[in-house]
């Protein structure tokens, strides 16, 4: 358990209250002690970017390389804010760079998820520390949080330094999936410039195009669909191999992106389908059309959208 002075040099640390600080310094208060989330007064400091405390606590030899219970160190708190200033003394101060939390995240993860630019730059530019460039423990290396999250900025600045990457994580999603999925149309721009496999399916046979339909992100599914997505693509069973046999992933819902802008109400990317010659009769794992899907819906819209269209009316479903 905290004492109460321990309490109140961390919350001096959290104000950047530097009489109270320096007060119970002088009463020998622990200036290492733990909350209960096992956070120190330096990752407090750090976290509310408070120059004139952080100063104070490496000038009191406070310890740079205490994790609390996530396994967040100083410099990932740092990385996180994009205090360039403050990282600069934390590294100076001798805090272990190459740091990773619980979920094997390091400085670059943190600093890529936060668009801190510069601090990137700093670690790699400065320090030459290119071997924090890896995966994390969901395989994300720094470029695809960055695209997870729509930082352009960070993703321009990443492809500059040659550091562009279509690989894919644990799930089999590569960056364009993860933009896409999250609806940052900037990103989804900027990676098409530099993408070859369009269609690639992740580990539930998903594409880009599929998971920008399925979110109902309109201006990305449109830049997809520009960029010649397989429109017709039902979500497939992906098979990879696994040691010596093969492992298939069921699908969950065999729906096309056009019975998914339909469930979704999505009206211009249902346009935008027909305009591509999505397979306006195609059937998902119930036997339905996206006809059957908008009439359930008592969508009248949709209906006569799909009726222009030339839909067949006579196909039952189960």
């Amino acid at each position: 358990t905290v004492l109460p002075d321990e309490r109140e040099f961390q919350y001096a640390a959290k104000m950047n209250n530097l009489e109270t600080m320096e007060k119970l310094f002088k009463n020998n208060v622990n200036i290492n002690a733990v909350d209960t989330l096992r956070r120190t007064a330096f990752h407090f400091a750090v976290a509310r970017s408070h120059v004139s405390a952080v100063d104070f606590l490496l000038h009191h030899k406070a310890r740079l390389d205490m994790a609390d219970q996530h396994g967040l160190t100083v410099i990932h708190l740092a990385a996180w804010t994009g205090n360039l200033d403050i990282m600069r003394k934390l590294v100076k101060g001798g805090a272990d760079q190459k740091a990773m939390n619980e979920e094997g995240m390091n400085v670059l993860h943190f600093a890529a998820q936060n668009n801190s630019v510069r601090i990137v730059d700093y670690f790699l530019q400065d320090l030459h520390l290119n071997d924090l460039n890896k995966p994390d423990g969901k395989g994300r290396r720094p470029f695809l949080l960055a695209s997870e999250k729509g930082h352009v900025d960070m993703i321009n600045y990443l492809i500059t330094l040659k550091l562009f990457t279509s690989e894919k994580d644990k799930e089999g999603n590569t960056a364009l999936h993860l933009a896409a999925k999250n609806g940052h149309s900037e990103v989804v721009e900027v990676l098409l410039q530099q993408w070859e496999e369009i269609n690639d399916l992740n580990q539930n046979g998903e594409t880009p195009f599929y998971l920008s339909v399925e979110g109902g992100h309109e201006k990305c599914a449109e830049l997809l669909l520009e960029a010649g997505s397989d429109i017709n693509v039902l979500t497939q069973v992906c098979m990879y191999p696994c040691s010596t046999q093969f492992i298939t992933f069921p699908p969950q819902q065999k729906n096309s992106p056009l019975h998914l802008a339909v469930i979704n109400n999505h009206l211009p990317v249902v346009r935008s389908l027909l305009d591509a010659d999505h397979d306006i009769n195609s059937l998902n794992h119930r036997q339905e059309t996206p006809l059957h899907l908008a009439a359930d819906l008592g969508d009248v819209e949709l209906v006569e959208v799909l009726l222009k269209a030339g839909c067949n009316l006579k196909i039952v479903d189960k």
